[in-house]
């Protein structure tokens, strides 16, 4: 029935053998759009893909871009391997077709055999091929993961986890249950998005009015998180992500390259529309609305194209209120922090939300009346150091 069929893929990933809740279902909303599946010719076009060369600490490096619906798993993976040059391409290199992408990955899924010559190593090395053989190919299709919500790496361990582990490459999402929002963690609990789905169906339908209860803050919480990032997830994975550490990162069905940088996380963007802008490597991730700045490969602000393609450079005004605005949501992170579980305190979503509406409200008045004859703009925060983030939201 429609309950229980698979998500389709769009663009690489899928909640693994998720559910979508419905109309059939008795559910108000979708808490995830289900994705159009891609047709044979969407894929064939995708067969193909531009390199992008960037100067990677201070060493040309390509950058595999994707295509519209191109297979994100496997870029994702394979861009990771490129910035840790464990792969490296003909310096005239244009174009790669997926084929020749498969068989880089797989060379260097051979070079992970360990050299002990233990006969037990040896076993679960060859068991472990084997196992990539068979998720392979779903790489250039789209992989199917079921995210836990208590944890930034908690996944359900299924086939296609393997691949991961092999190359030792971190796969992370953000879709966590703020530990200050009790109904919440009761209803959600340690469930995966497969069976929180299947427990909501179940609890609509009970007669239990506790379990019916129970059922509307769970299917509650995964409409209002729709985005699959929430703030608590971005807390933690901020926390969690080393520094300079190159990661995957899942999130709406999509596979992304992540690194952190600074205490910062950013994604690399791969969006073929960006093949000629040098300029732009990077993309903050820094809230869950999903407004971003750009970045090159310094991650020093980059001036996206207007659009009519004009480069459109911030003021210095609006290059400060935008710093500011970052400041107050490290702050918030901080805070967060520090709070542990103190029920007294505000959760980090609206600790997050309240300091930057103040900065939104803010940006409103006019420049003219905010000017001081000092240059400092009229009801800003007291003077304090600011990390260096050269980023402005598009």
């Amino acid at each position: 029935e429609d309950a229980q069929e698979e998500q389709p893929v769009e663009g690489g990933g899928a909640l693994h053998g998720a559910p979508v809740l419905g109309p059939g279902a008795g559910a108000v909303g979708e808490p995830v759009e289900p994705p159009q599946a891609r047709s044979p010719s969407r894929e064939a076009e995708a067969d193909f893909y531009c390199v992008k060369w960037i100067s990677w600490k201070g060493e040309r490096t390509p950058v595999i871009m994707q295509s519209e619906n191109g297979p994100c798993p496997l870029l994702a993976i394979m861009n990771i391997l490129f910035l840790q040059w464990k792969v490296k391409l003909p310096p005239q290199k244009e174009v790669i077709t997926a084929e020749e992408l498969m068989a880089h990955l797989g060379d260097c899924i051979l070079s992970t055999q360990p050299r002990e010559p233990s006969e037990g190593l040896q076993l679960n090395f060859q068991q472990n091929i084997n196992d990539t053989m068979t998720v392979l190919p779903k790489l250039s299709t789209g992989l199917d993961v079921n995210v836990r919500f208590t944890g930034v790496s908690d996944f359900e361990y299924t086939p296609e986890c393997i691949i991961f582990d092999l190359l030792n490459v971190p796969l992370y999402h953000g879709w966590l249950v703020d530990p200050q929002s009790p109904d919440v963690v009761q209803a959600v609990g340690k469930l995966s998005y497969n069976q929180l789905v299947e427990k909501i169906i179940t609890c609509k339908q009970a007669s239990d009015s506790s379990l019916v209860s129970e059922g509307l803050v769970a299917e509650q919480f995964l409409e209002s998180t729709a985005s699959q990032l929430t703030y608590h997830g971005l807390c933690e994975l901020t926390a969690a992500v080393r520094e300079g550490e190159l990661s995957v990162f899942f999130r709406n069905n999509h596979f992304s390259t992540m690194i952190k940088h600074k205490g910062h996380l950013y994604l690399l963007v791969t969006d073929q529309g960006f093949l000629q802008e040098e300029q732009v490597v990077w993309e903050s991730l820094h809230n869950v609305d999903g407004d971003s700045c750009f970045c090159d490969t310094h991650f020093h602000l980059s001036h996206a194209p207007g659009k009519e393609g004009v480069t459109m450079p911030p003021t210095l005004d609006q290059h400060f209120q935008q710093r500011q605005v970052d400041q107050d949501y490290m702050i918030a992170l901080s805070l967060q922090q520090q709070q542990g579980q103190d029920p007294s305190g505000l959760s980090d979503l609206e600790l997050a939300r309240q300091l930057q509406q103040e900065e939104y409200q803010r940006q409103q008045v006019p420049a003219q009346a905010r000017a001081q004859p000092g240059g400092r703009p009229a009801g800003e925060r007291r003077q304090r150091q600011r990390p260096d983030f050269d980023c402005v939201l598009l």
